[in-house]
């Protein structure tokens, strides 16, 4: 070396040389140099993918949107929330085309998803409205305060503008940055699924939710004018939710067919043999890029996904559990039970469920019992979604939340409006469930629950929900299930209670035989098939028949059970009813006319099995001409119902309707007329004017009113 600065170096070799010390520091870097930081394309355009053809049933959300931007108003913030796909943003794109075209305003949209995309997104605002590349780049770099310099703009605007902040489904973003804030020159608009109202203090908030029926059905005839009715139309409607993002899938779907082009009830056809979601999100555009937010099968996740970001799995635990569930209101209290902790730690149940509620996953409802109720379409697509390896836990604590919510064992009572909506749920979970141990379980459940109703008076329900039970366990465990057969019987039971004779009579007679030949005759399950049959065949005059059977069921109840077992006691009761009057004194060894005070002594004096009997002897004191102690009986009888079920319950207006029997007989006619006519007025409200009870309470007015009636021959 000579000691002159004569290096050099080749291509990209580097020499470094100095006369004195050096300190060199390298940075390498490879592979593609990072993109510069970008804006969006543009902020005077929605950045929405499929808008709506016709916005459909938003007029009064849009009237109150568009008031805010009337001559000489701005400083508004109106935040529209809702569940994805409820149709927020495509409110907002209309709202933002109305601002542009008929009130003169600069419209201005912002994606508001994600950190990075509401900071390029205002600061392509801040641009728009003057903002110099000076000013911009200070803002990016960090070197003055972005949010201030986009608002500064927006205060100076000359012409007022309407701002949409869409997707705003972490207002922490806005609150942290500061970005959310009011202008006298603009209206502000945030779409959202964050219902909580302390994230939007200031604004007004405004829930978007399903689209009314018929309004739904024209968003499908919207897109897809020639695929049915409008009735047609509707259905589908309801089966998709009336949910708009669904509705706009299924619309899309059916308009892009080219081969085989498909009608509305072919497309309700395959909704009831594919997997819904599936269908449903073949409606997508296949040529444009998957966004989450516009199928129905991954708009929800992205909030889940933020649920494990912020340390909530509870919540998504939660909303797992609630897609074994139906899309009906579900009691709370089903949630408040030890029974969750096998999802979810109990004591984090409350932070879960407003967790949900704030993501617009649920919502609130009061139907006389307060619940929580979510979309259909949202619990099968997290159903759908749910690991595999979780299913069998979910079912299982699903089917336990809900037992503990059954009576064990059911009795008489007044209307619980709790039981029939755990209904909707236990079917749900019948329909979900594909083991079948768990099945069994579910099954076991939904039919105690069908019992319930019944000891309620609400027949008709306990029907629907027997029969809906057991054709739902049939198809996984087979029609001769001991539980399958079960379900029938108390299906049979309520159709009698409803005054269908000859279809109870069918139905009981096939399963007790049924029964009989796979467990034996005196089977529990057998012999309270009987029971019930006997009932029906005394209904329809065969008294002989009834008897025989009822002789052989109490035989059967004494062996299996005991003598002082209540169905046994009630069993023997049902023979006070069946029996003439000459044999009753000598049944039993003459100990029948004496059975109350058994049941008094097995079972205590306000058991219903004791009421009952007390009932049933009264009717056996009248018929024997007794009419005085048969009065007495019957009308203390008759007190205890009213008290205990009310004076509507159908065994209350029973024991009414003899206390007027005693009553004629005792010479009182214009009091058994009243008591009477009461009775016809209630069942004709309660039972309807043609059921088998009304009709001959009808006649039995009929004939004390005219003076035909007689008292019983002794």
């Amino acid at each position: 070396m000579t000691g002159a600065m004569d290096g050099h170096a080749e291509d990209r070799g580097r020499v470094f040389q100095a006369s004195g010390d050096q300190h060199i520091s390298e940075h390498h870097h490879y592979g593609d140099a990072a993109a510069p930081p970008s804006g969006p394309d543009s902020v005077r355009r929605p950045a929405v993918g499929r808008p709506p053809v016709v916005l459909r049933d938003r007029a009064e959300v849009l009237e109150r949107l568009r008031d805010g931007m009337r001559a000489g108003r701005g400083g508004e913030v109106y935040v529209l929330y809702g569940m994805g796909g409820c149709g927020k943003t495509a409110v907002a794109c209309t709202l933002f085309q109305l601002a542009t075209a008929e009130y003169g305003r600069v419209g201005l949209w912002v994606s508001a998803s994600d950190r990075a995309s509401l900071r390029a997104g205002m600061l392509a605002v801040a641009a728009d409205r003057g903002a110099g590349d000076g000013e911009l780049l200070a803002a990016r770099n960090g070197l003055r305060p972005a949010a201030d310099l986009v608002w500064q703009y927006l205060d100076r605007s000359a012409e007022p503008w309407l701002l949409v902040l869409d997707n705003a489904d972490q207002p922490e973003i806005l609150r942290d940055g500061s970005w959310l804030r009011t202008s006298p020159r603009g209206t502000v608009v945030v779409t959202t699924r964050r219902s909580a109202a302390h994230w939007w203090p200031g604004a007004e908030l405004q829930h978007i939710g399903v689209l009314p029926r018929e309004d739904a059905a024209r968003v499908l005839r919207d897109l897809a004018p020639h695929s049915g009715t409008q009735e047609e139309a509707a259905a589908i409607a309801e089966r998709l939710g009336r949910l708009p993002l669904a509705l706009t899938l299924a619309g899309g779907f059916l308009s892009q067919q080219v081969l085989d082009p498909w009608t509305l009830e072919t497309y309700g056809r395959h909704l009831d043999e594919e997997e819904r979601v599936e269908l449903i999100d073949r409606g997508a555009d296949a040529l444009s890029e998957r966004d989450p937010r516009h199928l129905v099968g991954l708009t929800w996740q992205l909030t889940l996904d933020a649920f494990e970001a912020r340390g909530l799995p509870e919540a998504t635990a939660l909303l797992r559990l609630l897609a074994r569930f139906a899309p009906e209101p579900l009691p709370l209290s089903l949630l408040d039970r030890a029974g969750i902790s096998g999802v979810l730690p109990r004591a984090r149940c409350e932070t879960a469920l407003r967790a949900l509620l704030d993501q617009s996953l649920t919502e609130l409802v009061d139907v006389g019992v307060r619940c929580a109720q979510s979309h259909g379409v949202l619990l099968d697509s997290v159903a759908a979604a749910t690991p595999a390896e979780q299913v069998p836990v979910l079912n299982t604590t699903a089917v336990l939340l809900l037992d503990t919510a059954v009576p064990d064992v059911p009795d008489a009572g007044p209307h619980d409006p709790l039981l029939r909506l755990l209904v909707p749920h236990g079917l749900a979970l019948l329909r979900r469930i594909g083991d079948p141990s768990t099945s069994t379980d579910a099954l076991a459940v939904v039919t105690r629950l069908s019992i319930a109703l019944h000891r309620t008076g609400d027949y008709l329900s306990a029907w629907e929900t027997a029969r809906a039970a057991a054709d739902l366990g049939e198809r996984l465990l087979g029609a001769e299930h001991r539980l399958v057969l079960a379900a029938r019987s108390r299906a049979g039971r309520a159709l009698f209670r409803l005054g269908r004779y000859a279809e109870a009579e069918a139905l009981l007679g096939r399963v007790r035989a049924t029964q009989e030949r796979l467990f034996g005759a005196d089977d529990p399950d057998t012999l309270d098939s009987g029971h019930g049959l006997q009932l029906v065949l005394g209904n329809l005059g065969r008294r002989d028949e009834a008897i025989r059977l009822v002789r052989s069921t109490v035989a059967g109840r004494r062996r299996v059970l005991g003598p002082a077992h209540p169905l046994t006691l009630r069993s023997r009761s049902s023979m006070l009813v069946l029996l003439p009057a000459s044999e009753i004194v000598a049944e039993d060894g003459g100990t029948l006319l004496s059975l109350p005070s058994k049941c008094v002594r097995f079972l205590g004096a306000d058991h219903t099995v004791t009421l009952g009997a007390h009932h049933n002897r009264a009717w056996a004191l009248y018929l024997l001409g007794r009419f005085d102690e048969a009065g007495q009986e019957i009308r203390l009888v008759t007190e205890a119902y009213r008290r205990r079920f009310g004076p509507d319950y159908p065994i209350a207006l029973s024991a009414q309707q003899l206390l007027s029997r005693t009553q004629a007989a005792r010479g009182h006619m214009d009091a058994a007329i009243e008591l009477m006519a009461d009775v016809v007025a209630r069942r004709e409200r309660g039972l309807g004017p043609d059921h088998p009870f009304t009709v001959a309470g009808r006649r039995l007015l009929g004939d004390l009113s005219s003076g035909r009636w007689r008292p019983p021959e002794t």
